[in-house]
């Protein structure tokens, strides 16, 4: 039966079967006391872990300055956070929003003044949001139906495909639009020879090259950037999630080759770019270095050979602390008997688990939560 403040909410989401109250690292705690490790991180979100030390202190500490201001005055965090993220991409300019769906719809307006040119190109399976122009480009007919019709001109290509890719290709094609890793579509990883196919169909098109980094980036598979490890540097790249913790954010950036387009008027968002979330995001960009990004790739590998072993596991992919275990069944019932065991974990589509613990997960969480998954998965 439905309690009163969640039947006041629209259904867009599953019931739920669990209420966390309190969270603190690696764990979460329910309205019962008990606790979780959390090897969900709100899906890919919470990055540092719950109540991290530096975003928690940066946060607390503006709250105490300002708040709000718009964008029609000057705010110091949020250029401190462009100049941060400029640095580790290599030259950038930033737009700052709320969400991935934002940034996503900030690449495509972008993208279509800049090249003239409305026709966009994207992958099956992928996701990029619910917004009207997210959805559009999302590879997953399943989710744009009830609202179709939507924005038109996207076509899309198999993942990893190449001829697929230039079946796709046409001359009004303005934007290639690709995760590095497909979180929601089954954790899929786009191989170095795809998007260097990618990059190439973009050049000789006039395109420009996005990376949807919204659940790769921010040290997710091992580099500040997935791109870093995939041997191509896009022109665009859309990171939200990880990005401030836990507080809403989203931002596009756009590679200073390719600047020049969006002048005042352009493009906004009333709340992107707050000092307070600012000042968070600020904290964790200086907080995922080199040590915390080794941790990654060392605890990344940990979980992926611990997977393989367990009954009904076909195949484990992924990168970094994104991991997708493929199962020969259905994956939310694994889900549900992890959540009961005081484990959280997700799904991505119909049979594949994912995991995607926080940056600073140790061995011995790893070992825990293996152990919790080989138990649900002998039943």
């Amino acid at each position: 039966m439905k309690t009163v403040v969640e039947s006041a909410l629209l259904p867009t989401y599953p019931p739920t079967r669990v209420e966390f109250v309190d969270g603190d690292g690696m764990w979460l705690t329910d309205s019962a006391g008990r606790r979780y490790l959390d090897f969900a991180s709100g899906i890919a979100v919470v990055g540092l872990g719950h109540r991290h030390p530096a975003p928690l202190a940066a946060a607390h500490a503006q709250l105490d300055r300002i708040w709000h201001a718009s964008n029609l005055f000057a705010s110091e965090p949020a250029p401190a956070l462009a100049a941060k993220l400029s640095a580790k991409f290599g030259g950038a300019q930033v737009f700052l929003c709320n969400s991935g769906a934002e940034a996503n719809e900030a690449a495509l307006k972008y993208a279509r003044k800049a090249t003239g040119k409305p026709g966009v190109i994207a992958l099956e399976q992928s996701f990029h949001g619910r917004t009207t122009g997210s959805l559009a480009v999302t590879g997953q007919p399943a989710k744009r139906e009830a609202f179709e019709p939507l924005l038109p001109g996207p076509r899309f290509a198999v993942p990893n495909d190449v001829a697929s890719l230039h079946a796709a290709a046409s001359d009004d094609v303005g934007l290639v639009l690709v995760e590095p890793v497909l979180g929601e579509g089954g954790v899929i990883p786009l191989t170095p020879e795809f998007l260097e196919a990618c990059a190439a169909l973009a050049q000789e098109l006039g395109a420009l090259l996005a990376f949807d980094e919204v659940q790769t980036g921010v040290g997710r598979t091992g580099s500040f950037f997935a791109f870093e490890q995939l041997g191509v540097k896009p022109q665009l790249v859309t990171l939200a999630k990880g990005l401030a913790n836990g507080l809403p954010i989203g931002a596009l950036l756009v590679a200073d080759d390719a600047t020049g387009t969006f002048v005042p008027g352009d493009h906004g968002s009333t709340f992107g770019g707050n000092p307070v979330v600012c000042a968070a995001a600020g904290a964790v960009v200086d907080t995922i270095d080199d040590e915390l990004l080794a941790n990654v790739r060392t605890q990344g590998a940990r979980l992926a050979d611990g997977l393989r072993s367990l009954n009904g596991v076909t195949e484990v992919r992924g990168a970094g602390l994104l991991v997708g275990a493929v199962l020969d069944g259905p994956a939310q019932p694994v889900a549900d008997a992890a959540l009961d065991a005081g484990l959280v974990c997700l799904t991505s589509g119909p049979n594949v688990l994912r995991l995607a613990p926080p940056l600073v997960v140790g061995a011995a969480e790893v070992d825990s939560a293996l152990e919790t998954l080989t138990e649900v998965t002998s039943r």
